[in-house]
């Protein structure tokens, strides 16, 4: 009997965001080989959580379970925790361990530095305090989730010389797209980078170049520029390795597996549905 590490996607309806995803496992089995690494999803594939619990505690002593989702919201901290439990219940021979998403972290922030220094690059390097930038993310009912992107925008902002720095969102949650546009155009912005706060591709990318097209035909006098989602980064692989690798480790733990009051909120029907 082995470790297995499962790899838990979001999904998407948008085929092509899928076999991304299975390609990054691919990735990951060759880059390590002695691991054992079994994939499934949230919602919008073949293997959901259940199935892929179910795969990965054959012959295990030990799953890993690592979210491969940026920021926690219900999926994370209510829906994967709850089909953990009822594995534990099936499997008890196996032990099932829930390591954290990849969160706001250093690592992401270089991602997002790179990909508006493409953009820059792509825009002919305009001047910074001319040139508003905005963070998008996906959007969730969960606040800390969406203090994640606000986050990264602040340290963002931080480490760059850009004067205005957004957050905005594709749904869900407020502020979108367009209303951030058109108070940075307001503000004398001449350019504008829009920086995806996604992993890979699926509708809402798809979505989001359509809306930067819209938008450049609205404001023919400002240049934008859209970034692209995180992907096959190198940073994404390391933190995927490193939740893995440091289990026990208190801040690499989730502490809603097990956590009393989301059985409170499923008990008293407040759980996570689709």
């Amino acid at each position: 009997m082995t470790d297995t590490v499962l790899i838990v996607g979001h999904g998407s309806r948008d085929i092509n965001g899928n076999i991304e995803i299975e390609r990054f496992v691919e990735q990951m089995r060759s880059h390590h080989s002695d691991w054992r690494i079994e994939l499934c999803f949230i919602e919008f594939a073949e293997i959901l959580v259940d199935a892929g619990l179910a795969r990965a505690a054959q012959d295990a002593r030990r799953v890993i379970v690592v979210p491969l989702i940026l920021n926690a919201a219900g999926h994370v901290k209510m829906e994967i925790p709850e089909h953990i439990e009822h594995a534990r219940i099936e499997f008890p021979h196996c032990e099932f361990i829930y390591v954290s998403h990849l969160s706001a972290c250093d690592e992401i922030l270089r991602i997002l530095k790179r990909n508006l220094g493409k953009g820059m690059q792509a825009l002919d390097m305009p001047d910074p305090s001319t040139t508003g930038i905005v963070l998008l993310g996906r959007g969730a009912s969960d606040r800390q989730a969406n203090g994640e992107v606000a986050k990264m925008a602040r340290w963002l902002q931080e480490d760059s010389r850009h004067e205005l720095v957004d957050i905005a969102f594709t749904g869900i949650t407020y502020p979108r797209l367009e209303k951030v546009v058109q108070r940075q155009i307001q503000l004398g912005m001449m350019q504008i980078v829009v920086l995806p706060y996604y992993l890979f591709t699926g509708t809402l990318m798809e979505r989001i170049k359509r809306q930067v097209a819209r938008l450049q035909s609205q404001y023919p006098s400002v240049l934008f520029h859209c970034g692209d989602y995180f992907g096959f980064e190198p940073e994404i692989f390391d933190l995927v390795t490193e939740r893995a690798t440091q289990i026990g480790e208190p801040q690499f733990n989730m502490p809603c597996d097990g956590c009393k009051y989301r059985e409170f909120a499923y008990d008293h029907g407040q759980g996570h549905s689709h």
